[in-house]
């Protein structure tokens, strides 16, 4: 079963990614911390990472990059999402494997994340 963790500081968010993701059978972790991010890398082995923007005082295309940069966790896909930026600002500063929008259509949603995890 392929393991999605989903990182946003909006715990609404988090429960209807969950229950969209969990309904279409991934297994899903939630994590509303991003200083929490790399400890939860390494305990669950996510095969992909939806990735919130703004994470209350972080920034997720931060986080993104360090992803990116790191040899341990630089093959895990990552999918950016922001309802204050767009898909340009955000590859500006690492390229995310993609980018969604919010508000994000579920169609557009589950079809990025089965893209980024057949890849």
């Amino acid at each position: 079963m392929q393991r999605i963790l989903v990182v946003d500081d909006d715990r609404d968010i988090l429960d209807v990614l969950e229950l969209i993701l969990t309904d279409k059978g991934y297994e899903v972790d939630t994590l509303t911390d991003g200083h929490l991010l790399f400890d939860k890398i390494k305990q669950k082995r996510p095969n992909l990472i939806l990735l919130d923007v703004m994470l209350g005082g972080m920034d997720g295309r931060e986080l993104c990059k360090e992803i990116k940069l790191s040899p341990a966790t630089k093959n895990i896909p990552v999918i950016l999402i922001s309802a204050s930026h767009t898909a340009q600002q955000c590859n500006d500063v690492e390229h995310p494997n993609d980018f969604i929008p919010k508000p994000f259509e579920i169609t557009q949603l589950l079809n990025s994340v089965q893209r980024q995890l057949v890849a």
